[in-house]
This record gives structure tokens, C-alpha cells and sequence, in this order.
């Protein structure tokens, strides 16, 4: 496995984990609103807009995960549906666990929609922990909608044990 920054040509590739992986864990557990603006379409939109903010596993040759990262915030992690389980998850993870201390910060934070419980799980393992519910504002073309989410917390960098903001 390499991870690399994304290129423009990782885009198309992105945009069908992210939206497969999107709809497995949020469909059913956020407003229908939200589900309604997430289309195939939308994903490819917005994964050509973020290659600068992207990182991308390449497993044989072919983009098997990515993760987006924007200052203390994971904000996007997703693996190909022929690649959960693997080791690929971790390595995102801890990368966008990197990149966040590299931007000056000792402690990480994702959401996590409540009914994710497999990503909430995943998350659990790698020592995250659920700070609880807040009202997530989820971007969307005509503003933003609220979702209830998990908070998740960690520590990155050196002296990040006591989660302290760095």
C-alpha cells in the first residue's frame, strides 16, 4: 500500500468510495434532507473540489481509501468496499492523525453520525473517544443541515496524551 497526495485523476475514484461508503453509513441516520442532496453527482463534484485536501491509499495500482483533513478536522475517511477490513482504515487514519499534528494541532476531532456504529467502533479501537451528541452542520448547496453526531476526540503529536488544544 502507498499513500500519496490525491491527484486530479484519483478524483472519479474518490468520489465512487466516498459515495458508497456514504451511503452505507449515514442512509437511514440522517435527515432525508441530507440523503436527497447526496447523489452520485454531488460526490464527484465535491471530490474534484477537494483533491488539494485529499490523501489516497493505492492498493495494486488503484485508489483502495481516502481521507481529507482540514486543519484539526478529519473530515472524510473511506475505504473501498473490497478493502474493509484490511489494514487500510488504520493506515488512513493514522495519516490523517499526522496531518493534523503537521498543521500545528495536538488534538484531532471527527464527527460521527450516531447510527455509524461500525465506524463508531472503528474509531473506538483506534483510541478516539466520544466527547457525545452535537448538532453537526453538514454542507449542502442550499446551506447547511443539521445532524446529530458523535464528536470524537484524540490526542496527535508529541505531548497530545492529555487531549489538551494545541
Amino acid at each position: 500500500m502507498e499513500l500519496r497526495p490525491a491527484r486530479h485523476e484519483d478524483a472519479q475514484a474518490v468520489a465512487r468510495i466516498w459515495c458508497e461508503g456514504w451511503g452505507d453509513g449515514h442512509r437511514g441516520n440522517v435527515p432525508d434532507e441530507l440523503a436527497a442532496v447526496r447523489t452520485p453527482e454531488s460526490f464527484g463534484e465535491r471530490a474534484a473540489q477537494r483533491v488539494e485536501d485529499t490523501v489516497v491509499a493505492i492498493v495494486e495500482g488503484a485508489v483502495a481509501g481516502f481521507v481529507m483533513v482540514v486543519e484539526d478536522e478529519v473530515e472524510q475517511v473511506y475505504v473501498a468496499r473490497e478493502h474493509r477490513g484490511s489494514d487500510v482504515a488504520a493506515a488512513m487514519l493514522a495519516e490523517a492523525e499526522r496531518l493534523v499534528a503537521a498543521n500545528g494541532h495536538r488534538r484531532a476531532w471527527l464527527a460521527v453520525v450516531a447510527g455509524n456504529t461500525r465506524a463508531r467502533r472503528f474509531y473506538e479501537r483506534s483510541g478516539w473517544l466520544d466527547e457525545g451528541l452535537f448538532d453537526h452542520l453538514a454542507p449542502s448547496e442550499t446551506g447547511s443541515i443539521v445532524v446529530p453526531a458523535h464528536r470524537y476526540v484524540k490526542g496527535v503529536g508529541e505531548g497530545s496524551n492529555d487531549l489538551a488544544e494545541g
